[in-house]
């Protein structure tokens, strides 16, 4: 004896071996012997053999009519045998039953389930929808295939254009054109990127990096809601300085001046001013919100994307001609031994007399200049309105408190790398004038000429400020710590190979820098932790040894945490895409000069493997194909292999060996984390820099 049985959607037959009450033994044609539930079992014959009737009722089952099976059907729950007895005749045969089966469980838009051989037939206004959505289903499939075989034929759909991002970044798997692609891709056996490529629908590299950055952290765009920045209420003392800033000619967001007093009297006061717009914004507010969404400004070459709108910015940015309101650390030095004697925190007005612009100044504010009273520039040179021996003093300064740093860190900090400006020049005004940027406040198109600079890392203007926001992180993140005033710290357990940088809650040292405890506070219009951290500090300032009461963020509060982890990721993922187009532009520049060798010296090496070099004269880093017996600090001339502007990739291949002991580029700096806009971070496009490289303004012109 056979039975027909359902198993798991599927209708299988097979001979029956035992049969019992409530089940039996059943050998399928491949020889697999199963257990069957009497429920299952649908139908039992003697013949024809089991494949031979389903074969045949299988081509029976396509000829079943369903809306004549529909209007034959009981109206009521009704078996297969009962409507095969009602389609073909009262004594309908073993093969009409099962054809009448098979048709019944194809079709569950006219006939729904009701149990094992169960149904019941729909009624005609869901039949109607149905069969409407099974027309345009099929249109759909339809149209996924006509766009399938254009992209296999190196033609993009318009529709396919219109979501191309959003396909290749975010999609939508039941989207058509999302179907469209992957079939063209599966057809044609190419990935579906290089496949898009291929049919012309990715027509500008920076478009395509630009858009993926996008989706992944600002699916919403990048443009602000309308907000008002809230006027500060406190009634605030005017300091008696007058400070000044130093930033690059792009900086818009102006966080820090520093202010000299006391010179020549054996006492000077070192002041550090930071604008306070965490006297007007609250933790919660609308504007906070946005703070904590974005949680800091993002930097490209040619372009940035500022974590707070520029109306708010310029409300609360120290700009020379005004007294702004700022929150201040005042350390005194003998002035002799440069030892601390004390220092103060105050929550004040602080005249700004000048914005200096480090990149203007450069040139003029040397060593040479620095060091010799005497020493005079060239007739007609333009000297920086903060007077050159207050400069002298934060130069010498800057030197001593990296030495005391160095100290501690067991070894020196070494600039021998140079950093890389990037300027992006619109190709419609190069002609008239080389110097003109591309606004920052219009994002580059991807075609404009690119202009690379060096400069030297440990310039004196670079120096001063690093160190003063040194000393300002470090000395407020001992001040919160001895007044039980959590805050977010950054800590390096050591320098030891693989231990990394951590952010928290604790004061503990931070290795790298060479101080006790470090909690960004200095660049609160750029960077959410900086804003976090000037709250708590506001606190300390106002409160005193209260101040764990008062301050917003209490400790072991849950929120810090929140926020600590929410930064981490977002600003892994800024710094990444900076570097990401930093290796762009820099692509750009060898095509856009024909450069097809370059030299490099040899930076990390792998047994077997291709070593990677560091360009000496550009900021790219690249593996060297065709001698992998290199060593570390090996010069080396390159042939350079055809760029891939989407993938960033290009490799050097090995022509020969220039010397094997030159410095440049091999030895890893391991620069302070200084917060600083103007120590502006090495070249971090797969450069492998340490971990605490410091964020700058990298051009964001």
């Amino acid at each position: 004896m056979y039975a027909l049985f359902e198993e798991a959607g599927k209708f299988q037959t097979g001979r029956v071996l035992s049969e019992a009450e409530s089940s039996a033994q059943i050998e399928l044609e491949s020889g697999k012997r199963v257990k069957v539930k009497a429920a299952q079992l649908l139908l039992k014959f003697d013949k024809p053999s089991p494949a031979d009737l389903m074969r045949e009722a299988q081509a029976l089952s396509a000829t079943i009519e369903l809306d004549l099976a529909w209007e034959f059907a009981p109206e009521d729950e009704f078996g297969f045998a009962d409507l095969a007895r009602e389609y073909f005749s009262a004594q309908a045969t073993l093969t009409e039953q099962a054809a009448a089966l098979l048709r019944l469980f194809e079709a569950p838009h006219y006939f729904r389930r009701a149990g094992k051989g169960r149904f019941k037939k729909a009624s005609a206004d869901v039949i109607q929808q149905a069969l409407a959505a099974i027309e345009k289903k099929k249109q759909i499939q339809e149209q996924i295939n006509s766009w399938a075989q254009a992209l296999a034929q190196g033609q993009c759909p318009e529709p396919i254009q219109a979501q191309l991002y959003k396909i290749l970044f975010k999609p939508d798997k039941n989207a058509p054109e999302y179907k469209a692609v992957v079939d063209a891709a599966r057809a044609t056996q190419t990935a579906p990127l290089a496949l898009l490529q291929q049919a012309g629908a990715i027509t500008s590299a920076y478009q395509f990096h630009w858009q993926r950055f996008l989706f992944d952290n600002f699916p919403k765009g990048t443009g602000f809601a309308p907000l008002q920045a809230p006027a500060i209420s406190d009634e605030l003392p005017l300091a008696q300085v007058q400070a000044y800033s130093i930033d690059d000619s792009q900086t818009t967001e102006i966080d820090d001046a520093l202010s000299v007093q006391g010179l020549g009297t054996g006492q000077v006061t070192l002041g550090i001013h930071i604008a306070a717009p965490g006297l007007a914004l609250k933790p919660g507010d609308a504007i906070d919100q946005l703070g904590r969404q974005r949680l800091s400004t993002v930097y490209m070459p040619g372009y940035k994307v500022t974590m707070l709108p520029d109306a708010v910015v310029q409300t609360y940015t120290l700009q020379e001609g005004r007294d702004c309101p700022a929150v201040s650390l005042y350390v005194t030095f003998d002035e002799a031994t440069l030892s601390i004697q004390h220092s103060a925190t105050r929550v004040e007005r602080v005249p700004i007399a000048a914005n200096l612009r480090h990149d203007q100044l450069d040139d003029i504010v040397t060593e040479a200049w620095l060091n010799d009273a005497h020493f005079q520039h060239p007739q007609g040179t333009q000297e920086p309105a903060m007077p050159r021996v207050q400069l002298a003093f934060l130069f010498r300064l800057a030197q001593h408190l990296k030495a005391q740093r160095e100290v501690v860190r067991g070894k020196p900090e070494n600039f021998n790398r140079p950093d890389y400006n990037f300027r992006l020049v619109s190709q419609g005004h190069a002609s008239q004038d080389a110097t003109q940027d591309t606004k920052s406040t219009q994002a580059p198109t991807g075609h404009e000429l690119v202009q690379i600079s060096v400069r030297q890392r440990g310039a004196p203007l670079d120096l001063m400020v690093a160190e003063a926001m040194i000393l300002a992180n470090s000395t407020w993140g001992n001040w919160m710590s001895e007044l039980g005033v959590p805050g977010i710290y950054r800590s390096q357990a050591s320098l030891l190979p693989g231990v990394k940088v951590r952010m928290g809650t604790k004061a503990l040292p931070h290795a790298g820098i060479g101080v006790p405890s470090y909690a960004w506070s200095t660049s609160p219009l750029r960077r959410y932790t900086d804003l976090v951290n000037q709250w708590q500090i506001i606190a300390c300032a106002k409160h005193g040894n209260t101040a764990a009461l008062a301050a917003p963020f209490k400790p072991k509060d849950a929120e810090l945490f929140s926020i600590i982890s929410a930064f981490d990721g977002a600003y892994s993922a800024y710094n990444g895409y900076q570097a990401g187009m930093e290796r762009f532009w820099t692509l750009q520049y060898l095509k856009q000069n024909h450069i097809s060798e370059l030299t490099a010296t040899v930076f990390k090496t792998f047994p077997g493997q291709p070593p990677m070099a560091r360009a000496d004269t550009l900021p790219l880093v690249l593996p060297v194909l065709g001698n992998t017996e290199l060593q570390r600090g090996a010069r080396v001339q390159l042939r350079l292999s055809a760029i891939d502007d989407i993938s960033l990739d290009v490799s050097g291949q090995f022509m020969a060996l220039l010397d094997a002991d030159h410095p440049q580029g091999c030895d890893s700096a391991e620069p302070a984390e200084d917060e600083d806009d103007s120590a502006a971070a090495g070249p971090i496009a797969i450069a492998l820099d340490v971990d605490e490289a410091p964020h700058a303004e990298v051009n964001p012109a």
